[in-house]
Order: structure tokens, then C-alpha cells, then sequence
């Protein structure tokens, strides 16, 4: 199974500290190791088909957020913790811009989540918000300004809990929007609308 870069660092303590805890304690050593890998499983990040055409969603999760900001449609995606947390890049571009910013960590599907610690990845047509959660405390973006990203591509992950949201192109409409409220939806792989409603 292919894991997340930066899984590692959640894992190796635990998987270290169980062979110490062993002769002490067989069952702290037992909840170490499995603490580890679960580390890896939440980071796992599995190959996805992706069509050729359409945005697609950012995130696994559901779609917990769809509301107009001027004149931009946002549409966010919730991640539990059994979700995988690898992003995706929703549509073919160029990264104009990375941008952290800090804040709180209140939970990822409450509206208080929107003045959470988030990264920012500006592409000009469309823009994706990775936004961390209650347990999040590592937003890991995979991508910096300059580079050419294609549709679906990998563009980073978070760490325990979080929102992923995608701006779309400004003539894109609700009634455009392949997917509703409460839809669970796959990265890379569910479309969240199709190429014509890209014209402007």
C-alpha cells in the first residue's frame, strides 16, 4: 500500500516505543504498535482513476459545504477520520500562489471552521482551501508556485480531520454542480461538474 509522505513521523515513535514498553508492560506495547499503524493507515493513499475530463472532488469525504462568495461558488468536502486524506488537484493549471495561513482548530464540519488554520493554493481559475480540523495540526501541501499540476494529481494531504474546499471559475452556477450537499464523493474521481459547464 502506497502512504503519505510525512506518515512516518506519526508512526516511528509509537512503533519504536512499543519493543521498549514490551518487557514493562505487554499491553502498553501492544497499544503502541497499533497506534503506529494505524498512523500508516489513515496515510494511506491508493491509486485513483481519473476522468478525463470535468473538476473533480479535492477530497474523500462528503460534501458538507456549497454556498456563493461573491461571485465564486465554493464547495467543500469533509473528511472523517476513516477518509483517505490525500488531496487532489480538481482541474488541470498552474499554481500562482501558496499561501498559509494560522488560526484555530475548531471541528472541520462546523461553520466556526472557517477561521481555521488553512493553506491556500491559488491556481487563478480555481483555488483550493485545505483547511485543518479539531485534531489537525499539519497541513502538508505538495505543490509551490510555478508548477504545472494536471487533474487529479496529488497536491499534498492533512493530518487527522479536515475540510477541503474548491473555488470554482466564477460562470460556474450551482444548478451546474454534479453533486449535492451530503454526497459522498471520491479525490481524483467523482466530478463535481462537467466540461460544459466550464464554457463561460
Amino acid at each position: 500500500m502506497r502512504i503519505a509522505s510525512h506518515a512516518w513521523r506519526y508512526a516511528t515513535p509509537a512503533l519504536v516505543l512499543a519493543p521498549v514498553a514490551w518487557p514493562l508492560s505487554p499491553l502498553a506495547a501492544l497499544a503502541a504498535l497499533a497506534a503506529g499503524a494505524l498512523a500508516l493507515v489513515f496515510h494511506r493513499d491508493p491509486e485513483r482513476v481519473v476522468p478525463d475530463s470535468g473538476v473533480v472532488a479535492p477530497a474523500d469525504g462528503r460534501v458538507s459545504v456549497v454556498r456563493r462568495e461573491g461571485d465564486r461558488l465554493r464547495v467543500g468536502v469533509y473528511m472523517n477520520v476513516l477518509d483517505v486524506h490525500v488531496n487532489r488537484a480538481p482541474l488541470a493549471g498552474r499554481v500562482e500562489s501558496v499561501t498559509h495561513s494560522p488560526g484555530a482548530n475548531r471541528p472541520a464540519f462546523s461553520k466556526d471552521s472557517d477561521r481555521n488554520e488553512k493553506v491556500r493554493i491559488d491556481c487563478g481559475a480555481f483555488t483550493v482551501v485545505q483547511i485543518a480540523g479539531a485534531f489537525a495540526r499539519r497541513i502538508h501541501p505538495d505543490v509551490a508556485a510555478g508548477d504545472e499540476i494536471a487533474r487529479g494529481q496529488r497536491i499534498g494531504h492533512i493530518s487527522f480531520g479536515s475540510r477541503v474546499d474548491v473555488i470554482l471559475p466564477p460562470h460556474v452556477e450551482v444548478e451546474d454542480l454534479a453533486v449535492e450537499k451530503g454526497e459522498t464523493v471520491r479525490a481524483g474521481e467523482t466530478v463535481f461538474v462537467e466540461d460544459g459547464a466550464l464554457d463561460p
